[in-house]
C-alpha cells in the first residue's frame, strides 16, 4: 500500500468510500457518528482535496482508503478545549480526521495511521463513543485515551486519543 495526496479525479471514489464507511459504522453499532449528517459532505471534501485529503492505494493502485491529515502547533483548534482529562504532550502534532476504508483488504486503517505517525511522531485523533472498531484500532497502535472533545458537526462528545514516542515507550514497558 501507499499514500498520496488526493486529486480532483479521486472525488467519486472518495465519496464511495465514505458511503461504505457510513454503512459499515451503522452495521457495527455506530449509526450516529456520520450517518444522520451524511458526514463528511462533498463540499468539505472538495475544499480539502489539495490541502489535506489523502488516499490510500493498494498494491494494484486502487484507492481503498481516505483521510484528512494536518500538522502544526494548532493542527485542530477544537482540541484546545479538552474535558475530563488532558493531552499528554503540548508540542506541535499531527491530526487525522475522516479516516475511512472500503474494507476490501485488512490493515488499511492501520497503514494510514502509521503513515501519519511517520510524518509527525506526535499524533492526536478523536472518535465517537460508539465507534468501538476505531477505538480498538487506536489502542492497538499505541494511542492513549486523553479525554473528551466536541466537534461542530453534531452534539455528540468525541473520545480524544494521542500517540507519542513517550506513550509508545510507556506501553512497551508495561507489557
Amino acid at each position: 500500500m501507499r499514500i498520496r495526496r488526493a486529486e480532483e479525479r479521486d472525488l467519486p471514489r472518495i465519496l464511495e468510500i465514505y458511503a461504505h464507511a457510513r454503512a459499515f459504522m451503522a452495521a457495527h453499532g455506530n449509526p450516529s457518528q456520520w450517518g444522520p449528517t451524511n458526514w463528511p459532505p462533498e463540499d468539505v471534501i472538495r475544499r480539502s482535496l489539495c490541502s489535506g485529503t489523502y488516499v490510500c492505494l493498494n498494491d494494484a493502485g486502487r484507492i481503498v482508503g481516505t483521510f484528512y491529515y494536518a500538522e502544526g502547533p494548532d493542527a485542530e483548534p477544537l482540541y484546545n478545549d479538552i474535558t475530563d482529562g488532558r493531552w499528554l504532550d503540548e508540542s506541535p502534532y499531527g491530526v487525522v480526521h475522516r479516516i475511512a476504508a472500503d474494507h476490501s483488504e485488512k490493515g488499511i486503517g492501520a497503514f494510514c495511521l502509521n503513515w501519519a505517525y511517520e510524518q509527525c511522531p506526535h499524533q492526536r485523533i478523536d472518535t465517537h463513543g460508539d465507534n468501538t472498531v476505531m477505538q480498538n484500532l487506536l489502542k492497538k497502535l499505541g494511542y492513549v485515551y486523553c479525554g473528551i472533545i466536541h466537534v461542530t458537526q453534531d452534539n455528540d462528545p468525541r473520545l480524544a486519543f494521542e500517540r507519542t514516542a513517550a506513550s509508545l515507550r510507556t506501553e512497551k514497558n508495561e507489557k
